[in-house]
């Protein structure tokens, strides 16, 4: 359900979460003439205990530049549990998320085209 058009008050609505932070992810793009575009960090907060499901990639292998141009970083899906313990969940997952915990999506940056020097 989220996706990268999703307004925050139409997730907020639809879904019983709290959208905490929603930022473009700086320096995530790889480097070259024409850089690489920035992936965006979402963070959302169950308001009930749910079970949540996500299907990503570029979570292992980072996204290649292109004609000389640097590869852009790797996504990652985290959880942030309550005591503050962090947890890589990969790419496919489905699992139990509590209230007061935070799932933070940070999407991949693009990898850039051309030589940066």
């Amino acid at each position: 359900f989220v996706q990268c058009v999703t307004d925050p008050e139409i997730l907020e609505r639809r879904y019983p979460v709290l959208l905490r932070q929603f930022v473009i992810r700086n320096g995530s793009g790889g480097n070259g003439k024409f850089k690489g575009g920035d992936g965006v960090i979402r963070e959302l907060e169950p308001l009930r205990p749910l079970v949540m499901s996500i299907l990503s990639e570029r979570r292992t292998l980072q996204p290649y530049g292109m004609d000389g141009g640097e590869k852009g970083q790797c996504g990652q899906n985290l959880l942030v549990r309550k005591n503050g313990v962090i947890v890589n969940i990969g790419g496919r997952c489905s699992t139990s998320i509590d209230v007061g915990e935070r799932l933070r999506i940070q999407t991949p940056g693009g990898g850039g085209c051309g030589s940066p020097n």
